[in-house]
């Protein structure tokens, strides 16, 4: 059986395959296209340390209380476009984006990029990247 009639026969699954790569691809090529760097662990402490870099943790309000990075200021995802105004102050900083595990921090750093935030950031990782390198956490 040639590729062509493979395809011809099971189209849908063909079509199920093509959905799963534009799934998996559309994140990192968001993040390209508006220009959000992936930062590691010491990358994000360098960040916050020499260059006064805002924490943005956008990880719901339960897990925020579980621990976070020592200052961050929790936007939940959802409720990022409409809470824009109380980050403007710190346009002129690096924002870095943080949650559990680093796969809502992309679509939060997206939205503040929209915005017109130049320095913005995307921990790798999240949390769970900090924790594993024995970083502190804040609990609330």
């Amino acid at each position: 059986m040639e590729y062509s009639d493979f395809v011809i026969k099971y189209w849908y699954l063909f079509a199920g395959f093509v959905v799963v790569l534009a799934m998996l691809a559309a994140g990192p090529i968001t993040q390209l296209l508006h220009g959000i760097k992936n930062i590691n662990v010491w990358e994000a402490v360098k960040l916050i340390n020499h260059e006064s870099a805002v924490v943005v943790d956008v990880s719901e309000p339960q897990e925020f209380k579980t621990g976070h990075i020592l200052n961050a200021i929790n936007i939940p995802l959802g409720g990022l476009a409409g809470r824009v105004k109380e980050l403007e102050k710190h346009k002129s900083k690096p924002v870095v984006f943080t949650c559990r595990t680093g796969n809502r921090s992309s679509r939060g750093a997206v939205v503040l990029r929209k915005q017109g935030f130049e320095k913005v950031y995307a921990l790798a990782g999240g949390l769970a990247a900090w924790e594993k390198d024995n970083l502190p956490l804040e609990k609330a």
